[in-house]
Formats: structure tokens, sequence, C-alpha cells
């Protein structure tokens, strides 16, 4: 007979990421909430060789250590290394985090008779890295068609992705959104840095989030600074490049910033950037986190006129939407909000009204009802 999840004594969850554990805000709030609502977890990573000491949380941490740190090499020996660890510890749900650790999470689940959750991040075959290396496209989706049609449990962070995952693979995807904790008492103004209003980044610097066109943009742009907070693999470009355009007084590179200290930097941020390029459908329908910080923050940010942020701008007022992605077009719309007093305060109350939904305290519901309804062996 199967019985509810919570039914089971100190059901013991893995949730199985390939990063280093330090910098997920998103798995960090995930696994405390299961933490707290009395699972007992483990969050399973990687060691890297610049790896941070982890932080203490309410659930356990553990990351492997591996020879390679990027490429095939790296995904090979990690999902290897991933699948023998899950064989030999004991779990009764395995959460595969996006399809570079389903692998792994699927077989030994099998192996086990136990539940395995797919936690889709993003769609992964279609993020640009991917879509532009059609050998490489081509494993991932086969790995995609092996597993997520025979999983009965899967969510993502929003309701445009999910519409495509059960389309494309047949299997039902839940809505958990990657929203902030609520931000303690009032948000503070944005803060000046020399007199200068801050222009923010956060997140990877990665293909496809249009960085290069955001500094670009910093040529025209006047009585404002531009920060980088993230560090990824276009990092040694984008410096170069802010040194050959002579921006290195407008630009400022943060590198990576611990989660328990990013909210307090976003608060100082006067508009927030999130400028992803149209190079797959994991962008184009994507609803990403830094989105729901700034909302948070109550600070006006540029996006995309792509469907999900342009459902939030209908419902909220949040946003400037952008219709093409160019150094012109940013540029005008930094200006815009820098001139514009009045339309500045009335997107930055619009945010403050938002975040009030718009948060973990809300979301965290969803998640709890979600593993409610698994059923153990």
């Amino acid at each position: 007979m199967k019985t509810p999840i919570l039914a089971s004594l100190m059901p013991r969850i893995l949730c199985t990421v390939t990063n280093d554990l330090t910098y997920d805000q998103r798995m960090i709030r995930i696994c405390g909430s299961l933490a707290r609502a009395g699972y007992e977890v483990l969050l399973v990573g990687r060691r890297r060789p610049a790896s941070r000491p982890l932080r203490k949380e309410p659930f356990e941490q553990k990351r492997l250590s591996c020879f390679f740190d990027k490429g095939k090499l790296f995904y090979l020996e990690y999902n290897l290394r991933l699948f023998f660890f899950l064989l030999a510890t004991p779990f009764d749900v395995v959460c595969s985090v996006d399809l570079d650790t389903i692998l792994p999470g699927f077989l030994s689940s099998r192996i086990k008779g136990k539940p395995c959750v797919y936690d889709a991040h993003e769609y992964f075959t279609e993020v640009p890295e991917v879509v532009r290396r059609p050998a490489v496209k081509r494993i991932w989706e086969g790995v995609a068609r092996f597993t997520i049609p025979r999983l009965a449990y899967a969510y993502t962070v929003g309701p445009g992705l999910a519409r495509l995952l059960e389309e494309r693979y047949g299997t039902p995807f839940a809505v958990i959104r990657n929203v902030p904790l609520p931000i303690a008492g009032p948000p503070k103004s944005p803060e000046p840095t020399a007199g200068a209003p801050i222009i923010l980044y956060q997140g990877a610097l990665n293909e496809g989030r249009g960085l290069e066109w955001a500094i670009e943009a910093m040529q025209e742009v006047e009585g404002a600074v531009l920060w980088l907070a993230g560090e990824g693999d276009l990092s040694a470009n984008l410096r170069r490049r802010v040194q050959e355009l002579g921006l290195e007084s407008k630009v400022q590179f943060l590198g990576f910033i611990p989660p328990n200290e990013l909210q307090a930097l976003t608060s100082k941020a006067y508009i927030g950037l999130n400028l992803l390029e149209n190079k797959g459908l994991s962008y184009y329908y994507s609803l990403a986190n830094k989105a729901f910080d700034y909302i948070q923050a109550g600070v006006p940010s540029l996006n995309m006129a792509f469907p999900e942020y342009i459902q939030l701008q209908q419902e909220f007022g949040v946003f400037i939407l952008l219709e093409s992605l160019s150094a012109p077009a940013i540029s005008r719309a930094i200006d815009g909000l820098l001139r514009d007093e009045e339309k500045y305060q009335r997107i930055r109350s619009n945010c403050l009204e938002a975040g009030k939904s718009l948060n973990w305290e809300k979301e965290e519901k969803r998640l709890l009802a979600f593993y409610q309804q698994i059923s153990l062996p």
C-alpha cells in the first residue's frame, strides 16, 4: 500500500545539482522550507577548486569531488559519481534539479523503488549553450526523452515552461516560482554611490544574458554606474570589453555575492537588469529569479517583452519591457527612468505592492503541497 509522503517518519529527500551549493539561492530556499516542514533533507552538489566553506543551513549539504571541472568529461564523471553516491545513500525521494542530474536520480530511484522528482529550473535542451551545439543537444534530448515521460512528479518555475514541457514529454508539471524571501521591514530607498545611481545586474555572466549590450549602452548613459554581481563563462571577455571601451569608471565587477548578502545589495540599486536574448525557448519562456528579486526590493527593472514578463507587467506594472535587445534600446530605457522621476516612483510603488504577494512566504505553500501529494511505496 502506498501512503502520502508526510505519513512516513522523517522522510529523507535528496536534492541534486551540479553547482557547488554556495550561491544557489533557489535550492537554499527550497531545501530550507522542506527541512523546516519536518523533512530530512540532503542537498548534493560538487566541490570546485575555488569553493568557499559552506554556511550552516537547516539541512544537510554534501559536495562530491571531481577530477574534471567542465565540459563533457565533467558531466560524465559527475553523473557517475552521483549515481554511485545515490545508490549508497538512503533516501525516500530523490529530486533531480535540471537535466544534468536527472539520469543518476532516475536510475537510482528505479533500482531502489523510490519516487524521483524532476525540478526543471530551465528548459535545459533550449538554453543557448546547448542550442548552438546540435550534437550536445541530441544527447541531452535523448536523456530527457528516456527519463521525463517515465516520471510522475515534476515542477518548473513558470506556467509557460510548464506548458511547453508537458506538451513535449507528456508529464504534468506543477509551477513553483523562484521568488525571494520577503524583505524584513519596509525596503529602503536606493542609496547613491559617489552621487551616481546604481544599475544592477545580478546572476551568471553567461551567454545570452544581454551583458555585452548593457556594457556598450553605458557609453551613452550619463550620471549612473553599472554593477555586475556574479561570474561566469563570459567574465574575462566582459572585463576585457570594459577596458576596450574605456568604461572602467562606469562599470564595476563585484564577483560572486553570497545569497545572504545579495538582498541588501539589490536594495541599493536604482534600476535592475534582466536582459535575455531570444536564443532558445528556455530564455523566451523564462521567469528569472532576479526579476522577482528586483520587485521585492522595490527596484524598477528592464526586462525583455517575453510572454511571462508581459503577463507580470499587465498584472503589476513593475517593469520596463524592451521589444528588441540593443545598446541604444537599453540606454534609452535607462535614460528614461533616470530623467522621469514620476514614472520611476510609480513603478517603484507597484514593485513594493507586488512584492507582498510575489515572495517565498507565499510560494513555499505550493512547494509543500507538491511534496505532500507524493506517495511512498
